[in-house]
């Protein structure tokens, strides 16, 4: 009876460490929702001229109809074929449609590996107008490089993509078109007298999360039971911190309007793989129309994702949970 009690109080205290552990690390980060964190001005390095290039802000005036935020940690192997598709694509797009404008971000994430000579290479071959690349310095994990990608870029529409290239550039098509119907009919709602030739799809808050959910059956039969386990407990705890309406919350795939991006990316706390589930979340509460859009996807040799990672998510979506429900983190509206 003794030894039980025992277990019983070890149990307890190891359970009150952890939530204070939990509840300090989101305190510290209460303040990290980046509203001031970009206050220092980010400059941008031209490989060809060497000079310096500041670099624009999410709250400037797009100058851009498209921008493509591509995070890289150590992708030197798999990041030149997925850029040299990514730039074949857009700039067939561009030739067909002269009104069509670009940009690439490459986003460097602390690599050591050869990642930082091939985005310059790429800078040299297409200019600094079109592809552009922000070193972080220290790896800081895929939520940051997204968020830093997201508040420096110029597009009307912004698309997150993986660095491997498993989706095909070519299925932004599809979240285009369907975040350009929701825009257009929320724009008419809120200014029934406007005119489609004043209509800017940037200023309207939509968002489009690209969806591998219709390969689950696949997947499933295909994966290990262990993984198959833990890949559901992972999605009930999604579930139970973010609310249902997106089941892919993974995909690396995502479009945002400018305007939402703004809302959305200054108020993210969240820095690695969980950063996806709090964009749920407050798409939720800053009422941001989320689509769910089913794109093609491969798995790619290499990711850096592995069952390791799943304590560190359960990490974040506690931080997430703890820091929202305490109100220490603060949704900030504008």
């Amino acid at each position: 009876m003794e030894f039980l009690l025992t277990v019983v109080e070890l149990g307890v205290t190891l359970i009150l460490i952890v939530f204070s552990v939990v509840v300090l690390e989101a305190w510290r980060r209460r303040h990290s929702s980046n509203v001031s964190v970009e206050s220092v001005t980010t400059i941008l390095e031209d490989p060809t001229s060497l000079k310096q290039v500041r670099c624009p802000h999410i709250s400037d005036p797009a100058e851009m109809y498209l921008s493509l935020i591509v995070p890289a940690f150590n992708e030197e192997q798999r990041l030149p074929a997925a850029l040299q598709e990514i730039m074949d694509y857009l700039q067939g797009r561009a030739s067909r449609d002269k009104s069509f404008s670009y940009e690439v971000v490459i986003v460097d994430d602390g690599s050591v590996d050869g990642t930082k000579r091939v985005a310059f290479d790429f800078v040299r071959k297409y200019t600094l107008d079109n592809i552009r690349l922000i070193p972080l310095g220290k790896n800081q994990g895929k939520g940051e490089a997204i968020r830093k990608g997201m508040m420096h870029s110029r597009g009307e529409l912004l698309l997150m993509l993986d660095a491997d290239g498993a989706t095909k550039v070519t299925d932004l098509e599809k979240l285009e078109n369907q975040i350009l119907a929701v825009a257009r009919e929320e724009n008419s709602i809120r200014d029934p007298t406007s005119k489609l030739v004043d209509f800017r799809i940037g200023d309207v808050q939509v968002s489009a999360f690209g969806s591998r959910a219709h390969l689950e059956e696949k997947a499933i039969a295909t994966r290990k039971w262990y993984r198959n386990f833990l890949m559901k407990g992972f999605h009930l705890v999604v579930l139970l911190a973010a609310g249902s309406g997106i089941r892919d919350t993974q995909c690396g795939f995502k479009m945002f309007t400018r305007a939402a991006a703004r809302r959305l990316f200054t108020n993210i706390h969240l820095k690695r793989w969980c950063f996806d589930v709090e964009l749920v979340f407050l798409c939720k509460r800053l009422n941001i129309p989320m689509l769910e859009i089913s794109v093609k996807w491969s798995e790619i040799p290499g990711s850096k994702v592995s069952m390791l990672s799943i304590p560190n998510m359960l990490w974040e979506l506690a931080l997430m949970s703890v820091g929202y429900r305490t109100g220490m983190w603060k949704i900030h509206q504008a």
